[in-house]
């Protein structure tokens, strides 16, 4: 861990700022922005919602992506290649019931219940309701995101389209 703040400086109000910044990065299409909150081993899950704490390497996520799939990601999202997000959604992110779950020397467990709503051309809202868990580390003083997991609480994800956004 680098000098400056540890984990337990982080209080629950520093925390929520940390995600409504990030959410506010992702609404206004600031993707390269929201990369650089990611520790640079970052993983970004959304599981399949039978099987929400299943292991990505025996169980077929919606998506799971290390560091380097998430820049692909990002990279591909800006653009005019991404055809499913060109032009890109327009979204609004609501983040609430932030909890810190446990601490260690190295992260911080972190819940927080959202709602995304896409808005899309001519198509119907989308809203993607669930919770997300996240491992924020401590980096140079700062949080960053270790491990973003975007659980939905949907049980039929047909009417839902495709998850072309980041959630």
């Amino acid at each position: 861990m680098e000098q400056g703040k540890t984990a337990n400086e982080f209080d629950r109000a520093a925390i929520e700022d940390f995600l409504y910044h990030e959410a506010y990065l992702l609404d206004e299409w600031q993707l390269d922005e929201w990369g650089q909150l990611l520790t640079e081993d970052a993983k970004y899950y959304v599981p399949p919602n039978d099987v929400p704490n299943g292991n990505p390497n025996d169980t077929l996520f919606h998506v799971a992506d290390d560091i380097e799939r998430i820049k692909s990601r990002i990279k591909r999202l800006k653009s005019r290649h991404a055809h499913a997000e060109n032009p890109h959604s327009r979204t609004r992110r609501l983040i609430t019931n932030v909890r810190i779950t446990e601490r260690t020397d190295e992260l911080i467990h972190v819940s927080a219940n959202f709602l995304v709503m896409r808005y899309r051309r001519n198509e119907q809202i989308r809203q993607y309701v669930g919770v997300y868990k996240y491992k924020l580390a401590i980096r140079d003083g700062k949080l960053k995101i270790a491990e973003r997991k975007a659980i939905l609480d949907s049980e039929e994800l047909g009417a839902l389209g495709s998850i072309s956004i980041l959630l």
